[in-house]
């Protein structure tokens, strides 16, 4: 039986144009196996209305074209619906298609659909608002409120702004229940990784496993400013875990209480929320399109 798809494409993600995208469907998308619709997203949450209407009216597949933050729209609106998620990125990081072996490529993307298949993962919230790759606070959620205001979104831009406020950024006090254990830390910011990475291949959770029904909480504590080279070397090449800087602790249940209301990020899209955060695991609760083995 022939599938229908609907593209929501985000014309302004990850600051590259996508005007050529729908030619690109019309070429590689194999017509014998689906029909198809094309909606254009034109403001905040608009993603994730077109995706809950899609699957409402029957939509087999909603493939979210643009960067992680019109990802995390789009499967908001599919959380729990038969309906699969597919991916075509357009981001400065695509942290979940990078860890879900979805083509970077464009075209490429648009070709794995045709060979694809359904698995089903987990998603997470953070104070009741979904999020499917990462979420964090400290470090990473400060420079995600700064490079949300940035012309240049790309991957430079983010490696500049990060350079720029690496020196100046202080580490900040919490208290985190796991499971209901308490741990007292000093750190300079926390992750919480559904998979292994931030994006552009940077692995702070190596062994995250995105169907177990488990949260990694990565703890990053104080760290001197000249081992910041090794510690994004440890990112890079998956042994995050072995740094004496990083502490990761598995999960399901999370409460991170800080001194302070402040930033957060939740796939990389910043938000301001309290001093008491709430993260849960909901486990395989979003079916996805990856490519068939």
């Amino acid at each position: 039986m022939r599938k229908n798809l609907l593209f929501v494409i985000n014309p302004i993600s990850g600051g590259k144009a996508k005007r050529h995208v729908p030619d690109l469907i019309d070429a590689e998308l194999d017509h014998e196996q689906y029909d198809y619709d094309i909606a254009h997203t034109d403001d905040v949450d608009h993603a994730r209305k077109l995706s809950k209407s899609a699957a409402y009216l029957g939509y087999d597949s909603v493939i979210a074209v643009g960067g992680d933050g019109t990802v995390n729209e789009v499967a908001r609106g599919m959380i729990g619906q038969p309906a699969s998620l597919g991916i075509i990125p357009f981001g400065s990081g695509n942290g979940l298609a990078r860890f879900m072996g979805i083509p970077i490529d464009a075209k490429k993307a648009i070709q794995m659909l045709n060979k694809s298949t359904i698995e089903t993962i987990d998603s997470a919230t953070f104070n009741d608002l979904p999020f499917f790759n990462m979420a964090g606070i400290g470090f990473d959620a400060h420079i995600s409120m700064l490079f949300a205001n940035l012309t240049n979104r790309g991957f430079s831009g983010y490696i500049k702004t990060t350079l720029q406020e690496l020196s100046s950024y202080k580490p900040k006090e919490y208290r985190i229940t796991i499971d209901g254990k308490t741990y007292e830390r000093s750190a300079f910011m926390i992750s919480i990784a559904n998979s292994s990475q931030y994006g552009n291949d940077a692995h702070i959770a190596p062994h995250a496993d995105i169907k177990d029904g488990l949260l990694d909480v990565c703890i990053v504590k104080r760290f001197p400013l000249y081992s910041f080279p090794l510690l994004a070397y440890r990112l890079m090449s998956k042994s995050a875990h072995k740094s004496d800087y990083v502490e990761i602790i598995k999960g399901k249940n999370i409460v991170i209480e800080r001194e302070e209301a402040g930033a957060i990020h939740l796939d990389g899209e910043p938000r301001e929320m309290g001093k008491e955060l709430h993260i849960n695991i909901h486990p395989l609760s979003v079916n996805i399109l990856v490519a068939t083995i």
